[in-house]
């Protein structure tokens, strides 16, 4: 049956647990070298609007491990790129391939091309949310702390699309949000408001260093993202006050770890010392995109994985 992978809420507590325990099995057999091709034949078409490092290899390297294949889709380079309308590209992409990979300017165009596709679609970033991150993130702690229940997470900066995705999160996770960002740039309230109706627990304030006070996790992501670049300068003056620097970091608890989702630009969002720093889990993060990303193929292609390693 198709199902997309289009928010974080598309999947369930337990949905979560069983993507993370498999992402977890998949991380030991490509650390061992064994062969694990789930979906040998599969293939999976990657549409890109927007560019990308980390989503572009973790999904090609990661459908190949798989033993599937992927394919690098450019929308200047296809029929979009020329006025086809995104309806009609879906329904033909999804006679050739098993799933698609959309990564977009507007959530409305992921939202589209899902709803004309007969294969799973996911989204590999929008406006709106960014799941796949959240994931791997949620990975990422799970491996650290177990159990997540009761864990005081702090986003410090601007409440943009990672931080929708980690703020409806906490109705699956348990986890208690805390967000910091200037008026102009903090969360929408809808965003909010869902994941508290949700039985989340999330807190939205001005003032960084009452975000992070005894937080397990600190959370921060750059200020000018694609698409923002017409007011970096407003951004920059709004956000030159929320930069993880040791002085905030010090404020959390003393084993909190330091997470950014990457690129980083380090002396903005976030000090080179901080990033450096032995509570960064930066780029246990990275790596994760890559074994999240193919128990989350798995699922969707294959409907799981197979008993045992």
């Amino acid at each position: 049956m198709k199902k997309d992978f289009l928010s974080i809420l598309d999947i369930d507590e337990c949905e979560l647990e069983s993507i993370v325990t498999d992402a977890v099995r998949l991380k030991r057999l490509k650390s061992a070298g064994t062969a694990h091709e789930y979906l040998r034949g599969r293939s999976l078409g990657m549409i890109f609007e927007k560019a990308s490092t980390r989503t572009r290899v973790s999904f090609e390297v990661g459908m190949s491990d798989l033993g599937g294949h992927a394919l690098f889709l450019n929308p200047q380079d296809m029929q979009l790129g020329r006025g086809e309308e995104i309806r009609d590209t879906a329904r033909a992409l999804a006679r050739y391939v098993d799933a698609v990979m959309i990564r977009a300017y507007s959530h409305a165009t992921v939202e589209e091309f899902a709803r004309y596709a007969d294969v799973p679609v996911v989204n590999g970033l929008s406006d709106h949310e960014h799941p796949c991150q959240v994931l791997a993130d949620i990975m990422t702690l799970s491996e650290r702390f177990g159990d997540l229940h009761g864990l005081k997470f702090a986003w410090v900066g601007d409440g943009n699309n990672v931080c929708n995705s980690w703020i409806l999160s906490s109705a699956l996770t348990g986890m208690e949000i805390a967000v910091a960002s200037p008026q102009r740039y903090r969360p929408k309230d809808e965003i909010v408001d869902q994941a508290r109706a949700m039985g989340g627990k999330v807190t939205v304030v001005t003032d960084p260093n009452k975000a992070v006070r005894d937080a397990d996790v600190l959370y921060t992501d750059i200020w000018v993202s694609m698409g923002d670049e017409k007011e970096r300068s407003e951004r920059l003056q709004a956000l030159k006050s929320y930069t993880m620097d040791s002085r905030l970091v010090a404020q959390a608890s003393p084993d909190a770890l330091v997470m950014h989702c990457l690129p980083a630009h380090r002396g903005e969002e976030i000090t080179d010392k901080v990033i450096e720093g032995p509570q960064s889990i930066v780029w246990d993060q990275a790596e994760n995109r890559l074994h999240a990303q193919k128990a989350l193929l798995v699922r969707l292609i294959a409907g799981g994985m197979p008993a045992g390693d």
